[in-house]
């Protein structure tokens, strides 16, 4: 899968530690009251649990959201 991010977009890094067991309510929520931005805005939010050892990655497409989610190796686990 291929997002695509341009030189227009936006890469958002949520500071500190976020529940991942949140969707896209729940995400879409803390970009919103949190970052302060639109979660239908075509830039990435990036999210990571406390371990650091698990990503998520919201995206809006046009057409929709996009939630990708990655379990990292090599972080303790």
């Amino acid at each position: 899968m291929m997002l695509p991010v341009g030189p227009a977009t936006g890469i958002f890094l949520a500071a500190g530690a976020t529940d991942l067991r949140k969707s896209f309510e729940g995400l879409s929520d803390l970009v919103s009251h949190t970052l302060a931005q639109d979660p239908l805005s075509g830039h990435l939010f990036v999210f990571v649990n406390r371990k650091k050892n698990r990503i998520k990655l919201l995206y809006a497409d046009g057409s929709g959201l996009w939630l990708c989610a990655k379990r990292l190796h090599g972080r303790g686990t």
